[in-house]
């Protein structure tokens, strides 16, 4: 983080943090809350063609059903590679596959396998939480040496810490509230 003015700090701090919440909502939207959705399929990647590739560049991805997702292959010949991506996925999916089209039921959750998930969603959560936290350390770090560097006063210091901590605040809500919205879908269902 080299900057030279504090403009430029909070303009970095906020892009980092904002890169952070982003993650959170990428992260928490692939956890499976029992109805159908393509994003649970993100974290798949399939072998083709000597790469491992995401499934959504391989296949078309629909839920044609509330508990069903289909996944339609460009290539048929990767049929076989796209089932074993998926079940090698860890999701707790079983496709079945007629050579054209992949069916992907979702099986209903239990309340055991829905508490695992909440865990699940606050573990992601608190990572992405860290995360903030970390770029926080980082711009704090730099006010300091900015000080004493003399390149700002102590006045300036305090305030640009409070700024620092107010953006972090304002992150860290937002992550707060997107591991609320996940959780309330996923025990709450």
């Amino acid at each position: 983080m080299d900057v030279n003015n504090l403009k430029e700090l909070y303009a970095e701090v906020d892009k980092r943090m904002k890169g952070l919440v982003e993650h959170a909502r990428r992260e928490l939207s692939g956890v499976r809350t029992g109805r159908a959705s393509v994003a649970i399929l993100d974290s798949v990647h399939v072998d083709a063609y000597g790469a491992l590739v995401p499934l959504n560049q391989v296949a078309s991805l629909s839920v044609p059903e509330p508990m069903l997702i289909a996944a339609q292959p460009f290539d048929p010949s990767l049929s076989g590679a796209i089932e074993k991506a998926i079940q090698a996925a860890n999701l707790g999916l079983n496709p079945n596959n007629d050579g054209k089209m992949i069916r992907i039921p979702i099986p209903p959750l239990t309340d055991e396998r829905r508490e695992e998930l909440s865990k699940v969603v606050h573990k992601l959560a608190e990572e992405s939480r860290n995360g903030v936290r970390q770029v926080r350390r980082d711009a704090n770090d730099r006010l300091k040496k900015m000080l004493k560097s003399k390149n700002i006063s102590e006045d300036e210091e305090r305030r640009a810490l409070e700024h620092v901590q107010k953006l972090t605040n304002d992150h860290v809500k937002s992550i707060d509230d997107v591991q609320e919205k996940k959780d309330d879908e996923l025990l709450n269902r």
